[in-house]
């Protein structure tokens, strides 16, 4: 097996911290965030950094826990199959060490008074031990950064013997780090709290006896028993039985498929009926359904554009602030002002109030039933001028409704036919026969046909006598080819139906073809109420692609108040059609649901799919929606409005903030104590506006379109 390290040196090392170099084979490339989770994840370690500009792997650890050799050793046997989709080790670890250096320097702080004359520098120094070395380990490796500065602050006044700013520097540093940490933390917390898996049982069959076994116990090569209503919790393939599955929440196909011997079947699909025995191919995080966790892990480690930009800027600020107190040094020889003037730079809140805001509201994205993949992907939402939605299962609500009632008969009018099947269907909970009930009870004059007992023929229809007459309800080849009804005379309407994609229910009665009941997909009620909030939000044109006939796209185009359609597309006219508008110079958010609309997702601006689209539309879309409610394409895009709005101001906060600070300081209008209270004060507000204040609007909806407009 592969592994990260060819080899590990160490460079430095005190107690519980070591700094290690090393080598990587070649073709081997490192993901910081993935060595780091892997690192942290070991017995005793508190935390770990990569550096690979400068070949360095920082790690602070529990000395009463593990030790350097220990370390080495097991983080030379790292491989990147061996990293958790979530690190194990215990968060409290991080916030216990940074706690105990806030408690270090508080009590420093307090008994500094006190102390004699003698004792204030070796205490005040050794405070400032760990801020000192890893401003050298800064210097070495990156030049200088915040950290620099803030070590050569408190070393200017140690030097000075003015040990009430040391370690009141010390102490605001410790807590500020504490708390910037806390805050950070808490925020990957919020996203990774999506990440909790389902618990529960499964049935298993081992040794030719069925058990109950715990979910996480499942392995590949079990063989799993799924009976009606339960869950699928593996990939796999069907060893034997029968059953209707409802695919729904992996295809997006309203309608349940069979399954028998030989069929695959993916986790996260529910039986409807029937039961099946499955060898477990795929089980746990492989499973299909487990899958879409990695969407939040691999959206902690994504940057957005304005982070990256908030962070380059930072670096190039750090410069800047140390020419001002060389400057300051230079015009005015008092190394108060220099001391103060260095205790201010922008870069922890440039830098952290950013990805902290992102993540925040993609926490509170997935708690209102949107799963954001990362924060470049509410950005490019914000940016979107242009909605193409796809049709069915998207602007539809995938519940089926009766559309048509033909008869063949004469002596049964279409009402009959509904009122027929209606009375064989009642007690079948197939989508198809809820539809035709739901059908009869909306007539003027619904009536029940009196029938013999129903014969359930699994993933075929159903079947009873009504007045010695055998009845058959389902599918053309339970009808046609399983009970020899001929349909042939009635091919014609039977394909017209089918081209206006519809869904066909047939039936027979007395060895005859009576009629065919057409199904589809109902608009959704809340669909027309999207479009247009949509438009408050500052979207300017919302489009719909189809495969469905010309005449009826127009018809629901208008009746939603679209700006547009393409009707009678093809799977790969979808995409195709896309890049068109993308040519054009238009910011495409493409929704959509299906296995045919992964082109689409993956290569619009930003792809947003449905609740119950396909596995790998979720896998190609940057927004995947957690509820069945197309409202939430218009909350995901006031909710990347808003995060833009307060990105923004955090920035404009940060910038003037400090800067008031630093020239403040630099005219000896702030003490050194005073420098560091305010921006190590106003760095924690703004980390904790960024927190705090980063979700859906709170505005009534109808306030929506007066707030885009003033943008």
């Amino acid at each position: 097996m592969a592994r990260w390290f060819a080899s590990l040196d160490v460079v430095h090392q005190v107690r519980g911290r070591v700094r290690l170099r090393y080598r990587c084979d070649a073709g081997v490339r490192l993901q910081a965030r993935a060595v780091q989770r892997a690192v942290e994840g070991l017995h005793g370690v508190r935390r770990a950094r990569l550096n690979p500009q400068a070949r360095a792997l920082i790690i602070e650890f529990a000395a009463d826990r593990t030790g350097v050799e220990q370390l080495v050793a097991a983080v030379s046997a790292l491989s990147p199959a061996a990293v958790p989709a979530i690190a194990p080790k215990p968060l409290a670890d991080g916030d216990a060490a940074r706690l105990g250096a806030v408690a270090l320097s508080a009590a420093n702080l307090l008994a500094g008074r006190a102390l004699g004359a003698g004792l204030q520098a070796p205490m005040a120094l050794g405070v400032a031990v760990p801020l000192l070395g890893e401003a050298v380990d800064d210097f070495l490796q990156q030049g200088v950064t915040s950290h620099v500065l803030e070590a050569l602050a408190v070393a200017i006044s140690i030097g000075r013997r003015d040990y009430l700013a040391a370690n009141t520097t010390s102490f605001l540093l410790a807590l500020g780090e504490y708390l910037e940490y806390s805050i950070q933390r808490r925020s990957d917390d919020l996203l990774k709290h999506l990440l909790e898996p389902a618990s529960g049982e499964v049935w298993v069959e081992r040794g030719g006896v069925e058990a109950l076994v715990d979910a996480a116990e499942l392995r590949m090569g079990d063989t799993v028993i799924a009976a009606a209503g339960t869950v699928v919790p593996v990939d796999g393939t069907v060893l034997g039985g029968e059953a209707m599955v409802n695919e729904a929440t992996m295809t997006g196909e309203s309608v349940p498929v069979a399954r028998r011997r030989g069929d695959r079947v993916l986790s996260g699909t529910v039986v409807a009926e029937g039961r099946l025995r499955i060898y477990a191919e795929h089980v746990g995080a492989q499973a299909a359904a487990a899958r879409i966790a990695d969407f939040v892990e691999r959206s902690l480690a994504a940057k957005s554009r304005t982070q990256l930009e908030a962070s380059r800027m930072a670096d190039r600020l750090v410069p800047m602030v140390l020419g001002l107190a060389v400057g300051t040094w230079a015009l005015t020889r008092d190394w108060r002002r220099v001391a103060a003037v260095l205790q201010a730079d922008y870069s922890c809140a440039l830098k952290l109030s950013t990805p902290v805001a992102f993540k925040a509201a993609m926490y509170r994205a997935g708690r209102a039933g949107m799963l954001v993949k990362g924060a470049d992907a509410l950005e490019r939402l914000a940016e979107a001028d242009t909605f193409v939605f796809d049709k069915t299962g998207t602007l539809t609500s995938g519940h089926l409704e009766v559309t048509d009632s033909v008869a063949f008969r004469p002596d049964f009018s279409s009402a009959d036919l509904i009122n027929l099947a209606a009375s064989v269907e009642e007690h079948y909970f197939h989508p198809l026969a809820l539809a035709v009930v739901e059908a009869s009870r909306r007539l003027d004059k619904p009536r029940h046909f009196d029938h013999k007992e129903v014969e359930f023929i699994v993933a075929h229809g159903v079947a009873s006598v009504i007045d010695g007459k055998r009845i058959v309800v389902g599918s053309r080849h339970f009808v046609e080819d399983d009970e020899g009804i001929d349909l042939a005379a009635h091919g014609a309407l039977i394909e017209r139906l089918h081209e206006e994609g519809k869904t066909l229910l047939y039936i027979g009665f007395g060895g005859e073809p009576l009629g065919v009941l057409a199904l589809r997909d109902s608009l959704r009620g809340n669909s027309a109420d999207t479009v247009h909030r949509l438009r408050r939000l500052g979207v300017k044109r919302v489009l719909m692609l189809t495969g469905d006939h010309p005449a009826r796209a127009a018809a629901m185009a208008g009746a939603l108040g679209l700006d547009g359609f393409h009707a009678g597309l093809l799977p790969h006219d979808k995409a195709r059609l896309l890049q068109e508008l993308a040519d054009d110079g238009a910011q495409v958010a493409f929704i959509g649901d299906g296995v045919n609309d992964a082109p689409a997702l993956s290569g619009a601006h930003v792809g947003i799919s449905m609740h119950q689209g396909a596995d790998i539309a979720r896998l190609a879309s940057d927004i995947a929606l957690l509820e069945d409610d197309i409202a939430r394409v218009a909350d995901a895009r006031a909710l990347a409005l808003a995060t833009g709005r307060l990105v923004k101001s955090n920035f404009r906060l940060t910038v003037g903030l400090n800067t008031a600070i630093l020239s403040a300081a630099a005219l000896g209008l702030l003490s050194p104590v005073s420098a560091s209270l305010l921006h190590n004060g106003s760095t924690i507000a703004i980390l904790l506006r960024a927190l705090l204040g980063a979700g859906l609007p709170r505005a009534p909806r109808g306030n929506e379109g007066r707030a885009a407009g003033r943008r």
